[in-house]
C-alpha cells in the first residue's frame, strides 16, 4: 500500500473509534499516526520493521498495524469496526462540516445511516431539531449533496500526494537501460496545489527499455496506451501517469512543452512565429535547423527572454516581465528561510517534546523557531492559559541551554467570535511572537468574518494571522471575508499574513500571495509543525509562495532573528 492509502485507513479507524465513543487520546493517536505516515518522505512499504518502529510518536501497537498495511494486508481492528457501521454511514464523512461526532449525533437522533437518509431529513427540516445544526448547515449540506448528483468533476490529487508517487516512479524508472535524464513535468512541476494527472519526461538512448520499466511499476492497475516513446497508465487508486521519452538534444524544449501551462506555451509559440521560428517539443527551429532545445534556458534566451521558473509559467505576465517589460522576480527558495514562526509541541496538540522540536528545527538548518502552542479556547488540544504559558517558559529556557537554536516564546491565540483574543494583552505582551488564528465559526458571513480578522490584526500584540482563509484543500472551502479590507488593515498595522505550509492547507493561495505583495503586506512562511519532520514541509510553503511571485524580501522569516524582533 502507498503511504496515502495507509494514512486513509488509519484516519478511517480514528473516525470509527470516535463514533463509538472511544477515549480522546486513543483517537488522537490514530490521527497523529495517519499524519506521520502521510508526511513520511519515503514509501513505508520499502522500510524494515525496525524503521517503522522508529517512526516519531508511533507506539508498538500502531507500528504493527502500519507494517501490516504497508505489506498490503488488512488490519483486524479495521475489519471489525467496518462490520459495526452501515457502509452508507461512513460515506457521510465525505461531506463538509460532518465530523465523526456530528455523524454519530445524526445517527443517534434521526437514524441517519446514508446519504439518502440525510437528504430526506434535510427535505423534512429535521436537522434543525438538533442543537448545532441550523439553516447554514442545511444549506451547506444540501449544496454538497446536489453536487454529488451532478456530472462528476475530474478527480484531483493533492500536490504532496502526487509528488510522492511521482518520485517513487522516477526512482523505479531510473534503473532502466539508457536513461540519461528524468524529470517531473506538467502541473505538478509548476507547483499547482492539486493535479489531475502526472506527467513524466525521460531522455534516453533506449526508449523501449524505459517504457518497459515504466509499465512494470507495481502499482499500475491498467494500461491506457503504450508506444515506442509514450505510455499512459492508471495506478491503483485512479491516478493517471503519462511518460514520454525523447532524445537529449530535445530535452529543454520538451521540458518547456510538457511543463506548460498551455497558455504559457501558446504565448511562447506566438513569439517564435513572430521571429520566423518554429517552437515545438523537439526544439526551436529556423527552417530545418535546430537553434536551441537541449536546455530550457537556451530556448528562452533564443526567444529573447530571460529564463522563467516553472512556477510562474501560467501566462500571468511572466513572459512580458522576462522580455524586460516588467519585473521578473528573484523567487524565494527554501534556503532563504532562517526560521519558522509557527510550531507546536506536546504541551498542546503536537506529537513531540519542546526539545525534540528544537532539535528537529536545528537539524534542518534553521537558526530559530517560534513555539506557538494553542491557547486555552482549544480545549481538545489542551490549550494554554496564562499560568501554563508561564510554566512553558521555564521549559523553553531549559531546552534552549541544551540545543543550539534560538527558541522564541510564542502562542497561536484563538480569534474569538467577536474578534477579541483568547488571552489577555498582559499575557501576550510577554511573548516574542503571536500568531492569531480563527478556529471556530468558520462559516461566519463575510461581514462578520472580516470584522473578526481586522479586529485581531489591530491588536498591537499580534504579529501574524495564521492560515488566514481556513480552507482545507478538497475538504473545506475558504472562509468568506473581504480580503482587500484585511490586506489594508494588515499593511496599516504591520501585521504579517501566514503562508501555512501544511499540505492540506497551503493557505494563503498563490494569488493571495501576489495580492499581499502588491498591497505591501509582509508574509511569513510557516510549517505549523506538530512533529520534527513537519519542518520539512516548509518547502511546500516556499513553492506556494514562488507561484505567487514572492521574493525573499517579502517574507519576514528570511530575516536574522534580532532584526525580525526589532520590527515588532
Amino acid at each position: 500500500m502507498r503511504n496515502d492509502e495507509i494514512a486513509g485507513v488509519l484516519e478511517e479507524i480514528a473516525d470509527m473509534l470516535e463514533m463509538t465513543g472511544e477515549n480522546f487520546f486513543r483517537v488522537r493517536a490514530y490521527r497523529n499516526a495517519a499524519r506521520t505516515v502521510q508526511d513520511y518522505p519515503a514509501p513505508l512499504s520499502g522500510l524494515s520493521r525496525e524503521k517503522i518502529d522508529a517512526l516519531p510518536g508511533i507506539g508498538a501497537d500502531l507500528a504493527e498495524k502500519i507494517a501490516t498495511l504497508a505489506a498490503g494486508c488488512e488490519v483486524p481492528l479495521h475489519a471489525r469496526l467496518k462490520k459495526t457501521f452501515p457502509a452508507g454511514l461512513l460515506e457521510l464523512r465525505t461531506l463538509p462540516g460532518l465530523g465523526p461526532k456530528r455523524i454519530k449525533l445524526l445517527h443517534d437522533r434521526l437514524k441517519i445511516s446514508s446519504l439518502d437518509d440525510l437528504h430526506r431529513a434535510l427535505d423534512a427540516g429535521q436537522l434543525r431539531t438538533i442543537p448545532g445544526f441550523g439553516a447554514k448547515s442545511e444549506e451547506r449540506l444540501l449544496k454538497a449533496l446536489e453536487s454529488r448528483t451532478a456530472a462528476p468533476a475530474e478527480k484531483r490529487w493533492p500536490r504532496h500526494e502526487a509528488a510522492a508517487i511521482a518520485h517513487e516512479l522516477l526512482a523505479w524508472i531510473k534503473t532502466a537501460r539508457g536513461v540519461e535524464n528524468l524529470a517531473i513535468a506538467g502541473s505538478l512541476r509548476r507547483g499547482r496545489e492539486t493535479v489531475g494527472d502526472i506527467d513524466l519526461l525521460a531522455a534516453s538512448s533506449d526508449a523501449a527499455a524505459v517504457m518497459e520499466r515504466f509499465l512494470s511499476f507495481p502499482a499500475v492497475e491498467r494500461r491506457l496506451g503504450a508506444g515506442e516513446t509514450k505510455a499512459s497508465v492508471v495506478l491503483r487508486g485512479g491516478l493517471q501517469v503519462d511518460l514520454r521519452a525523447i532524445e537529449s538534444e530535445s530535452w529543454g524544449a520538451a521540458l518547456i512543452y510538457f511543463t506548460g501551462s498551455k497558455a504559457h506555451s501558446v504565448h511562447l509559440r506566438k513569439i517564435a512565429q513572430g521571429a520566423g521560428l518554429l517552437l515545438n517539443e523537439y526544439g526551436l527551429f529556423r527552417g530545418k535547423r535546430r537553434i536551441a532545445g537541449a536546455d530550457e534556458d537556451g530556448v528562452y534566451k533564443a526567444l529573447g527572454l530571460r529564463p522563467i521558473p516553472p512556477e510562474l509559467r501560467e501566462d500571468r505576465g511572466e513572459i512580458e516581465a522576462a522580455a524586460g517589460r516588467g519585473h521578473l522576480p528573484h523567487l524565494i527558495t527554501a534556503s532563504d528561510l532562517r526560521g519558522d514562526l509557527h510550531a507546536h509541541s506536546n504541551w498542546t496538540d503536537g506529537r513531540a517534546t519542546i526539545e525534540q522540536m528544537a532539535r528537529g528545527a536545528h537539524e534542518r538548518g534553521l537558526e530559530y523557531f517560534a513555539l506557538t502552542d494553542h491557547s486555552r479556547r482549544l480545549a481538545m488540544a489542551h490549550g494554554l492559559d496564562p499560568v501554563r504559558l508561564r510554566e512553558q517558559r521555564k521549559e523553553i529556557e531549559r531546552v534552549a541551554g541544551r540545543v543550539g537554536i534560538r527558541i522564541l516564546r510564542g502562542i497561536e491565540v484563538d480569534i474569538l467570535d467577536d474578534g477579541e483574543l483568547d488571552l489577555p494583552d498582559r499575557a501576550l505582551a510577554e511573548l516574542d511572537w503571536v500568531v492569531a488564528s480563527v478556529h471556530s465559526k468558520l462559516g461566519d458571513d463575510e461581514k462578520t468574518m472580516t470584522r473578526r480578522l481586522v479586529r485581531a490584526i489591530r491588536n498591537r500584540h499580534v504579529d501574524s494571522i495564521g492560515h488566514p482563509s481556513n480552507r482545507l484543500i478538497g475538504k473545506r472551502e475558504r472562509s468568506h471575508f473581504d480580503f482587500t479590507e484585511v490586506l489594508k488593515a494588515a499593511r496599516d498595522e504591520g501585521c504579517a499574513l501566514e503562508v501555512n505550509s501544511q499540505p492540506d492547507r497551503l493557505d494563503l493561495t498563490d494569488t493571495d500571495c501576489l495580492a499581499a505583495k502588491h498591497a505591501g503586506v509582509k508574509l511569513v512562511i510557516a510549517s505549523d509543525a506538530h512533529a520534527p519532520h513537519d519542518f520539512d514541509g516548509l518547502a511546500g510553503g516556499v513553492l506556494q509562495a514562488r507561484r505567487g511571485w514572492i521574493e525573499p524580501g517579502d517574507v519576514l522569516n528570511t530575516l536574522p532573528v534580532d532584526e525580525l524582533l526589532s520590527r515588532r
